[in-house]
């Protein structure tokens, strides 16, 4: 039975990756949840807020940008970790093979995630997709529709800019792209991609568009929360400048779909408080939680039937790709080893 009280409990996020976390202000609270996140402070601290407002629970969140697996290892048994909350699917993957998570049966969960967007074990589920699309230039790209085959092709020679080939977010649509058309298909428009970039792969996905915005390339590989994040960027205002330069194409729209990627949840194999951990996840699995997370975030909630923002809904309707990303995942080391036979980087 749920606890409600009449309290006011304070958030606050230790924000370094070799930091403990911090107090929380006093609560009459008996029941208690530790969150371990790669997801930053101000991205989740919505949705702990509206979880303690509901159930009383107080939350103590750490966030980790780097390391997080490694701490929960050398933690082992003394782990205070009750949910791991992590973005991309090799790293819930990694999680699960590491051995700090546990299965987690709910029929909650089960039926308001979608197959494709969780472990078939139950060591980790989705909770927001993103998809990995094309930036093109409004000015020098005429065509609304791509795929991602079509990247390799010669008309595009020195028109493609994209951060490493090693980032977790391209090796995930790499790994897809071995899935569907396998590895040596693959390897070939490795090099065919390598053979139209504009420069070597360097910088994140905002940089990526800024050097669209400049005209040093005409399209991009990135995430589409990016777009929503650079226009509302009110402390670094240029950015919206760039990303009004671009428009985004979802690759494959009309053939497999769009490659999506995940942020997901996980229950930590030595949780002390597994019952408000699995009210948690159940939580975050809900029709509201997933309004609020997916609105915070710029993503795409799993959760059949719950809106998206308007900013989000704005960047167009496209068909995401079904295929499991658990199976995606398989190929992730194979993908990072292509990558390097191919100096993509270089």
């Amino acid at each position: 039975m749920k606890k409600f009280y009449n309290i006011k409990t304070t958030f606050i996020m230790a924000l370094s990756a070799i930091g403990v976390s911090t107090a929380i202000s006093p609560s009459f609270a008996t029941e208690k949840l530790n969150i371990y996140s790669y997801r930053q402070a101000e991205l989740i601290a919505p949705l702990l807020e509206e979880f303690t407002n509901e159930t009383g629970i107080k939350v103590k969140a750490l966030y980790l940008s780097k390391g997080l697996l490694e701490r929960v290892k050398a933690e082992g048994r003394n782990s205070p970790a009750d949910v791991i909350l992590s973005v991309d699917i090799s790293r819930l993957v990694e999680l699960k093979n590491a051995g700090v998570t546990q299965s987690v049966n709910s029929k909650l969960i089960d039926a308001n995630i979608p197959l494709q967007y969780r472990d078939s074990d139950g060591n980790w589920f989705g909770l927001t997709t993103r998809a990995r699309v094309v930036f093109a230039s409004r000015e020098r790209v005429e065509q609304n529709s791509i795929t991602y085959e079509e990247l390799a092709e010669p008309k595009w020679k020195g028109r493609i800019c994209t951060r490493s080939g090693q980032n977790a977010y391209n090796i995930a649509l790499f790994a897809s792209l071995i899935a569907h058309n396998g590895e040596e298909k693959t390897k070939q428009w490795l090099k065919g991609v390598k053979a139209n970039l504009a420069r070597k792969p360097t910088g994140n996905d905002r940089a990526q568009i800024k050097s669209i915005y400049s005209g040093e390339c005409d399209i991009s590989l990135g995430n589409t929360y990016y777009a929503g994040l650079m226009r509302t960027n009110e402390e670094n205002p240029e950015q919206k400048d760039w990303e009004a330069s671009v428009k985004i194409l979802f690759p494959n729209s009309e053939g497999r779909g769009t490659h999506v990627n995940l942020s997901g949840m996980a229950m930590a194999k030595y949780a002390p408080n597994p019952a408000a951990a699995l009210e948690f996840m159940e939580f975050l699995a809900s029709e509201k939680a997933q309004e609020i997370y997916a609105e915070k975030v710029f993503e795409y909630p799993v959760k059949p039937g719950v809106k998206t923002s308007t900013i989000v809904a704005s960047f167009g309707e496209f068909k995401p790709d079904d295929l499991a990303l658990e199976i995606i995942a398989k190929n992730s080391a194979l993908a990072s080893r292509l990558v390097d036979e191919v100096g993509f980087d270089n």
